[in-house]
């Protein structure tokens, strides 16, 4: 067979997005609630490229402060030092724990400036009307899902950091103002993913409006 899948909304179904019931609405305008768990049907959610791409923007702006601003201060002997996300991979480098920093330049640095580049790209493909690459695209939103919860690495790194380190006068942690902002990016980002309906991706493909 050459033709192209039927999608479920070109066979009058609508998904259910939390149990994944596929089910038939009760009426074109007024799709009803899913048989299964109650939950309101919707064709597409409700100004999805709007909201999403207004939290992408937002974590965007954040993600300036975040990485420019210090995210940990350390006072050792009344003198403090204050390091910038780059500036503690560099310190872990330099001191011998390149695992280390490793893994927090790419869960605190190259993971929210992927999920924003991701995000963008999805939103600007939609928009364009793109019926290229679906699966793809839709594997790609699915990973950035996947991985929202691990960006967050950095803020508990800081936070277990400033609860064992707590040695005062000798020697004290305290969160900077960057720990802020980069827990916006985060939970911006979360959100824009969330809000992002996966399924405009395939709407090109049906010629459906959306």
């Amino acid at each position: 067979m050459t033709g192209s899948p039927i999608t479920a909304a070109a066979a009058g179904l609508v998904p259910c997005e939390t149990c994944g019931l596929l089910a038939r609405p009760a009426s074109a305008n007024v799709p009803g609630h899913c048989p299964r768990c109650g939950q309101e049907l919707e064709w597409r959610r409700h100004r999805s490229i709007q909201t999403t791409w207004a939290l992408v923007i937002a974590a965007a702006i954040c993600y300036v402060p975040a990485n420019l601003l210090p995210v940990l201060g350390t006072t050792t002997l009344g003198s403090t030092e204050y390091d910038t996300i780059m500036g503690g991979v560099v310190f872990l480098y330099t001191s011998g724990s390149w695992p280390l920093a490793l893994i927090v330049l790419i869960a605190s640095v190259m993971v929210p400036l992927g999920k924003l580049l991701a995000l963008s790209y999805l939103l600007i493909t939609v928009q364009r009307g793109s019926a290229k690459s679906n699966r793809e695209r839709t594997r790609l939103y699915r990973l950035v899902e996947l991985v929202g919860r691990w960006s967050m690495l950095d803020v508990f790194v800081d936070t277990f950091t400033v609860a064992l380190v707590q040695l005062q006068p000798l020697m004290s942690i305290k969160p900077g103002a960057g720990v802020i902002f980069f827990a916006a990016v985060v939970v911006l980002t979360m959100i824009a993913a969330e809000s992002f309906d996966p399924r405009l991706i395939w709407d090109a493909e049906t010629g459906k409006e959306s």
